[in-house]
């Protein structure tokens, strides 16, 4: 069994690595930092492991990517869409470039990939598309203009594909992560000045990671973790004015 994992050199990609492979799947790891791959590849034992150095957001790049990966270890069985940045800024302060550049990544990256595996999947009647969203896609704060339109993006997507390839073997699992701990979450918190994270439930990327592959496994179309956070989708109108009345502004660019 294959799995590419894209993002996988930190964070929840890397911890979605080690699981996979702790599961017996060999492992195609994208993302852009080369040495912090082989990081990855190095602790987890007892799998192929192809490590594939690359800048997602170069769209053009993305079928050779894919077909590198094929022609190393096989048709992909399991496709995760982990790979994305985060601006947490005032809107007017994001350069347009950089808002542009995150939506390219955070979303035409995943919708090409997908679109890429996607046929093949659907010939053979097997396949699983792992979509990683964001509890910001339900629940979108203040300053986080791009990127929670993205995550909103990815998900609704996600959501989509899943009632439309359910009966023809492909599975979507579509993941919503509330806090966890990652350097790229310090630094989101770092951007306010006041910390919105301390009464909230968080959670680690190990525990998400098992919940990815149990709904990888088991063909369960969703994870929100922590799992508290399950009640934002549940209850968009209260959580809509939860988040308008407590969230924190961020603090401008340079600050």
């Amino acid at each position: 069994m294959h799995a590419l994992i894209t993002g996988a050199s930190s964070g929840i990609g890397e911890a979605l690595a080690r699981a996979f492979a702790a599961a017996g799947y060999h492992l195609t790891l994208i993302a852009r930092r080369q040495a912090e791959l082989e990081r990855v590849r190095a602790s987890v034992g007892g799998v192929r492991v192809e490590c594939l150095p690359a800048d997602l957001a170069e769209l053009d790049g993305i079928a050779a990517l894919v077909d590198r990966a094929e022609a190393a270890l096989g048709p992909i069985d399991v496709l995760v869409n982990n790979a994305g940045i985060q601006i947490v800024a005032p809107t007017d302060d994001v350069p347009v470039p950089d808002g542009e550049r995150l939506l390219t990544l955070n979303v035409l990256a995943p919708f090409r990939l997908t679109r890429r595996v996607l046929p093949a999947m659907l010939a053979r009647g097997s396949g699983v598309i792992v979509d990683i969203a964001s509890l910001s896609a339900l629940a979108s704060p203040p300053g986080m203009y791009h990127y929670s339109a993205s995550k909103a993006a990815l998900a609704a997507a996600s959501e989509s594909l899943r009632a439309e390839v359910k009966a023809r073997g492909v599975h979507v699992v579509t993941v919503y992560p509330g806090p966890v701990k990652t350097a790229m979450a310090d630094a989101a918190i770092a951007r306010y000045a006041k910390d919105p994270s301390g009464a909230l439930p968080s959670g680690t990327v190990d525990v998400l990671a098992k919940l990815v592959l149990r709904a990888a496994l088991r063909r369960r179309p969703r994870v929100i973790y922590p799992r508290s956070y399950t009640l934002a989708r549940m209850f968009p109108g209260l959580t809509r004015w939860i988040t308008d009345t407590f969230s924190p502004i961020p603090k401008r660019l340079g600050e």
